[in-house]
């Protein structure tokens, strides 16, 4: 079932995101050649016991950690682990859930470790615009395919990577994943109809080679992709409204101008300002 939420609602979904966007700031502190993996999770579980917030993944379906920390090849589902370093010239993918006085928020980012080669600055680049473009399309009246072939066709038909099939975003609140699925893939026209006052998530996974993903890693969670080739992914949480999509994650204030929610950009202040004194340890 799809729920529609009140502006009461969205308002408390927003502060969640302002949370998660706080920490997502932290990390670019953070992110650089010669750290552990797990250093990302232990500034998460800090950040998130100072602002009062719920890491949400811990314990969801048995996964152990706050973040999914995914290298390279790695689509997502990574583990944090203590015995992977950080190199220059890898691209990091950071995913995590947030909790915050009862709202949920959801989003990735993904950062390059110190200098990345020119293709893989496309790859995030094209990747990060595919977001965007599926966030245009997220307007009262459209269709959830509306989303998804407007991502596939910038992705594959113009700049010819893979577009992950096996992972999509998804409804978010009351609970972390709710209906409707969205995929980032599919035909424009199709699908559920979009309405004022649901909250979905955008999370496109575009791979250098091949759409296809193993999920047979023996850890259980981890996907990679089934070539070898590298993998890009960023998310926002967003509400769709009669006055348009609003990010509910957002990260860049003047980027994001047209999409803000009231009252958010206080909220992100905040929380950033504690992240960056935080990140100070690590």
């Amino acid at each position: 079932m799809i729920s529609l939420k009140s502006t009461r609602e969205i308002d408390d979904m927003a502060a969640a995101g302002a949370v998660l966007a706080g920490m997502h700031l932290g990390l670019r502190d953070i992110v650089k050649p010669g750290i552990s993996s797990w250093k990302i999770e232990e500034f998460a579980r800090e950040y998130f016991k100072d602002r009062g917030a719920i890491a949400a993944q811990i314990g969801f379906e048995g996964y152990k950690y706050a973040t999914c920390v995914s290298i390279n090849d790695e689509i997502c589902h990574g583990f944090p682990r203590k015995q992977v370093t950080l190199k220059n010239g890898d691209l990091v993918k950071i995913d995590t859930v947030v909790e915050y006085n009862g709202a949920f928020s959801d989003s990735c980012w993904s950062y390059a470790v110190g200098e990345v080669t020119p293709a893989i600055a496309q790859l995030m680049d094209v990747t990060k615009q595919s977001l965007y473009l599926g966030i245009d399309q997220a307007v009262v009246g459209n269709r959830l395919g509306d989303i998804g072939a407007t991502i596939q066709h910038f992705t594959e038909d113009e700049h010819g990577y893979g577009d992950v099939r096996d992972f999509v975003g998804h409804g978010i609140g009351p609970t972390m994943h709710e209906d409707p699925m969205v995929p980032h893939y599919g035909g424009a026209g199709k699908g559920q109809r979009l309405r004022n006052g649901m909250t979905i998530t955008i999370e496109p996974m575009i791979n250098t080679g091949t759409w296809e993903a193993n999920t047979d890693h023996p850890d259980g969670w981890t996907a990679t992709t089934m070539d070898g080739g590298w993998s890009c992914q960023y998310e926002h949480t967003l509400a769709i409204t009669n006055d348009g999509p609003k990010i509910l994650t957002s990260q860049d204030l003047a980027a994001d101008a047209k999409y803000l929610w009231p009252g958010y950009a206080d909220q992100l202040a905040e929380h950033a300002a504690a992240a960056k004194r935080i990140a100070q340890k690590y």
